[in-house]
């Protein structure tokens, strides 16, 4: 969220995670950093305040753990990673920002009969801010993803008004992928194509090359399996003894070449590339997130398939970053 709200105009003042991994990319990919590695409910307000020094904050921006909101998840009100975002109101009720954004998954608005819904916008509105809410996909913003994600945005003296989609036809996963080749590129390695598509020109600007582009080797049986699945199908193309092969109903799907990606995950081996016999690469992913090429990952292959699945696209964020611009500078 952050890239996208830099790319829009705006200057990160600090970064706060608890994973390190996050926060050593995030600072390698932007020039003066600042992060800090912490539990956010343990973070005093004072201390970001002598970190940050006496400048003002125009928007806090944030994602609190949506685990125990998540369809993955076990789904429990009670879950005592739901009362993270009291953290957050904490800091929005510490700094009195101009406007908050807070991105959650969907279901953040149904859970417990709404309760959770209903106590974010009841803490948020004895701050005196006035409180939207919409759940937005991503591929409408022209993320090649159909991620659906909830988005809360608050204003101290008006209400946020959402933008429109701003593409009519979805940038498919075809056009985000189709220069990358099937086999590994060393880090830099120069492009093996031209681009093929508008997104891919826009998408490696400023790259000087393929970076995180490390091909996960399938044991042959695997590889037997997914080559049974055409392009955009899943299970049930294979033969029924096989469907129970993987105890979850995402397992053996293929990207669909002529649409936009489904949801990413952050590196279970259960969706595979639309032709290749392969789970997607962490620069695949990183595409089908809209992250732009010149943006790397740092750690091991499963950390960096994990910080790309829990980000939120940039593309979709720096549209609201665009949106939220008029509001905050009257």
């Amino acid at each position: 969220m952050s890239l996208g709200f830099e790319r829009a105009g705006f200057t990160s003042l600090l970064a706060i995670d608890n994973w390190q991994d996050a926060l050593t990319t995030y600072a390698y990919n932007r020039r003066n950093a600042h992060t800090l590695c912490a539990d956010i409910s343990e973070v005093s307000t004072d201390e970001v305040k002598r970190i940050i020094g006496n400048t003002a904050v125009d928007v806090i921006i944030g994602g609190p753990p949506c685990q125990g909101f998540s369809v993955a998840g076990k789904r429990n009100v009670k879950d005592v990673r739901n009362s993270l975002y009291k953290s957050f109101v904490n800091f929005v009720a510490a700094f009195k920002p101009k406007a908050f954004v807070m991105e959650n998954v969907p279901q953040i608005l149904t859970m417990g009969n709404c309760s959770i819904r209903d106590a974010i916008l009841s803490d948020f509105m004895k701050l005196g801010y006035q409180i939207t809410y919409k759940i937005l996909t991503a591929s409408d913003y022209g993320v090649p993803q159909n991620r659906r994600r909830a988005v809360f945005v608050g204003l101290r003296n008006t209400v946020f008004a959402f933008p429109d989609a701003t593409t009519e036809t979805p940038v498919t996963s075809w056009q985000a992928l189709s220069d990358l080749p099937e086999a590994s590129i060393n880090d830099g390695a120069p492009y093996p194509c031209e681009p093929l598509s508008d997104f891919q020109k826009a998408i490696r600007q400023n790259s000087n090359g393929v970076y995180n582009h490390d091909v996960t080797i399938h044991t042959a049986k695997t590889q037997q399996i997914i080559a049974m699945v055409p392009d955009g199908g899943n299970y049930k193309d294979l033969p029924e003894e096989l469907w129970s092969t993987r105890k979850v109903h995402i397992a053996w799907t293929r990207l669909n070449s002529k649409k936009p990606s489904f949801t990413i995950d952050c590196g279970h081996n259960h969706h595979f590339h639309y032709s290749f016999n392969r789970v997607p690469t962490v620069r695949e992913s990183a595409r089908l997130q809209s992250f732009p090429d010149e943006f790397v990952f740092l750690g091991n292959k499963g950390s960096q398939l994990r910080q790309v699945g829990n980000a939120v696209p940039p593309l979709m964020a720096e549209t609201i970053a665009k949106s939220l611009i008029p509001y905050i500078n009257v």
